[in-house]
């Protein structure tokens, strides 16, 4: 009996050992797509870049994209995810969450934001201007645009009601303004605008916007 149960846990363990082997294996994989996915979109453009091609550089089957991702329009969505995550071990999302319920100074807040758009907008706008230009022909990424931008003023909107919620916003600025205003300082068009076109360094574009939200909200 006790070799028995010996042999039972050997093989459960190495059961689990293999599976964790198989998980691992997957999670560098699905990483390694989306990362010469992003590097295929971002040079050659979305209509240009093939799933074969991105198979080819990922060193898996186009079987396996489609399966895992459903398309390219599945692959720009998880870059989109995976960009917005910014660079730490915690997505950036949480991290904003975790600095609004420790940090009481909306000013010391607002530019705690700041640099989080430094660490963010270099990594996400980028996916998503080419998501816009590419929408207008390509109208299955339609959804997705719309559903980004959906997805940025939602965020943002939680951001103003904590604001509110808290007594920060200054005397006639209601929710739905200070939603519109981090809406628009934190998007990707004004990313564009003045580090894009006008080679504003990032930390100063992080300041900038930092100090017009200051403005317009406190």
């Amino acid at each position: 009996m006790g070799s028995m149960s010996r042999k039972s846990r050997t093989v459960k363990g190495k059961r689990s050992y293999d599976a964790s082997l198989r998980r691992e294996q997957a999670n560098r994989n699905h990483d390694r797509i989306i990362a010469m996915a992003q590097r295929r979109f971002l040079r050659h453009g979305y209509g240009p870049t093939t799933i074969s091609a991105i198979a080819k550089d990922a060193g898996v089957s186009v079987d396996t994209i489609y399966k895992s991702f459903g398309g390219k329009p599945g692959l720009i969505r998880a870059m989109t995810v995976r960009a917005l995550e910014g660079t730490g071990p915690v997505p950036a999302e949480q991290r904003s969450d975790d600095l609004q319920a420790r940090e009481h100074d909306p000013r010391q807040l607002i530019s705690g934001w700041g640099v989080f758009v430094t660490e963010v907008a270099p990594l996400a706008a980028p996916i998503v201007l080419l998501v816009r230009d590419a929408a207008g022909s390509h109208t299955e990424l339609r959804p997705l645009l719309e559903e980004v931008h959906a997805d940025r003023l939602r965020r943002m909107t939680d951001n103003a009601r904590r604001f509110a919620a808290a007594g920060h916003l200054r005397p006639g600025i209601t929710v739905a303004d200070a939603a519109n205003v981090m809406w628009t300082y934190t998007s990707p068009e004004l990313y564009e605008l003045l580090v894009l076109r006008r080679r504003m360094p990032i930390k100063t574009y992080g300041r900038f916007v930092a100090d017009a939200m200051i403005a317009a909200l406190l």
